[in-house]
């Protein structure tokens, strides 16, 4: 599963990216800083909490273990993570983000980078187009000088929006419009089904499957007007059907960053998106003050402590009581509950915990509840056996839920937070 971060140059999407992942990446005020895509790791906090709070609960209460020290720094947590952290029962779940170089108008037909920048997103599950809710740059990534009007902002962002579906749109309509000539035959052959299974392998690389294509395909006569038959549609017919297959490959939201320099009201023109208001460069500041052992912050907290034995000079005290102040009048940077609404919402997705004792919820060296896997909504007990490993999918005979004890088959639907132990053919 891949996010990838897009939009045109000089938005901060770099910002956002080092935020999310603390990777080092280059980061100016110049477009096309980024030239080939960066791709780290961002962990995003599991809704649910982890189940070694429930654990702890069962041991303390069976006297089998103390309550928490005061001073505990993982606040009672008992799970072992791989990967990630769990903080006062808090889990963390990975996720990849995909920085890719910046966009300008045209890039469809071959400005900038061109058709690779839009190659780069072709592995992508769901897009984040980082927008300039300041307004404070111009479509090219160029800064305007004056800070703009919350009418010149929304225009500026609405401009953003518009750009880049327009990019992929043409894209997309022109991977159809290389082979239509072979498709059109297909259609006089096979009808509507020989068009779906067409656009299918023209675009599987960007991850089409015949669901997608034909819920595309229902949009796009919903809304196409022209009366002639397939071979006879025009490049503005391809376009159209282009961007209604783009809506489905690529569903995007939006992060309005630069909100502490934006005007008032800008959000407000965008209630018909998924539109969160982000302060990237705030929340880097931050996580490298935590890093620093300046700080204590967790991502998406709305305030931070400062760390007892930390020594500040007069401008670091400064600067960190102005973002502690910009943090709790925005409630927090927003990058934490954007990346939450992209994982669990756009892309559908829950977090289950697979285990090798039903019992004692640890895994086969007595780690406890040491993998916490994000799947989609759906997934079946046998599939998710197969997530852990494929000889457990092939050799799977049945599951068993951590809390019930009930024996559960290949078919069984997980629920968010579940807990199961896999018994397969060794």
């Amino acid at each position: 599963m891949r996010i990838g971060l897009v939009g045109k140059p000089n938005v901060g999407k770099s910002t956002f990216f080092s935020a999310a992942t603390l990777a080092q990446v280059d980061i100016a005020n110049y477009p096309f800083c980024t030239i080939d895509p960066n791709v780290g790791v961002a962990f995003v906090e599991a809704r649910l909490a982890c189940p070694c709070k429930e654990l702890r609960e069962k041991l303390e209460a069976e006297g089998r273990l103390e309550a928490a020290a005061v001073d505990d720094p993982r606040q009672g947590s008992l799970c072992e993570p791989r990967t990630g952290t769990c903080i006062g029962h808090r889990r963390s779940v990975p996720v990849a983000l995909v920085d890719v170089a910046g966009l300008v108008p045209g890039a469809s037909e071959g400005r900038g980078r061109g058709n690779a920048f839009l190659a780069d997103l072709a592995n992508c599950d769901v897009l984040i187009q980082v927008v300039d809710a300041a307004g404070s740059t111009d479509l090219e990534g160029q800064f305007r000088g004056a800070l703009a009007t919350t009418e010149e902002a929304v225009e500026s962002v609405r401009g953003e929006i518009e750009f880049l579906e327009h990019e992929l749109d043409a894209w997309i309509g022109g991977l159809l419009e290389d082979g239509w000539n072979r498709g059109v035959r297909r259609v006089q052959a096979e009808g509507e089904k020989g068009l779906t299974s067409f656009i299918q392998e023209r675009l599987s690389g960007l991850g089409a499957t015949s669901t997608l294509v034909a819920q595309g395909m229902l949009n796009f006569n919903a809304v196409h007007q022209s009366e002639h038959q397939p071979w006879d549609w025009d490049a503005t017919s391809l376009h159209l059907l282009g961007k209604c297959m783009r809506a489905q490959l690529f569903p995007i939201v939006y992060a309005a960053n630069k909100m502490d320099i934006a005007p008032p009201g800008v959000l407000d023109s965008f209630s018909d998106r998924t539109m969160v208001a982000c302060m990237a460069d705030m929340e880097l500041a931050l996580r490298r003050a935590t890093s620093s052992g300046l700080i204590d912050y967790q991502s998406g907290s709305s305030t931070f402590e400062l760390q007892k034995d930390a020594t500040l000079n007069d401008a670091q005290k400064k600067a960190l009581t102005h973002m502690k102040e910009r943090l709790q009048l925005a409630n927090g940077t927003g990058l934490a509950k954007l990346l939450d609404e992209v994982l669990f919402d756009q892309l559908n997705h829950i977090v289950v915990y697979p285990v090798q004792d039903e019992t004692h919820w640890v895994d086969g060296d007595g780690r406890v509840l040491p993998d916490a896997l994000v799947v989609p909504v759906g997934l079946h007990a046998k599939a998710l056996a197969g997530l852990v490993h494929t000889d457990l999918e092939a050799g799977f005979i049945r599951g068993v839920d951590g809390r019930t004890r009930r024996v559960v088959g290949a078919d069984h639907e997980m629920s968010d937070g579940d807990v199961l132990k896999i018994h397969a053919k060794s």
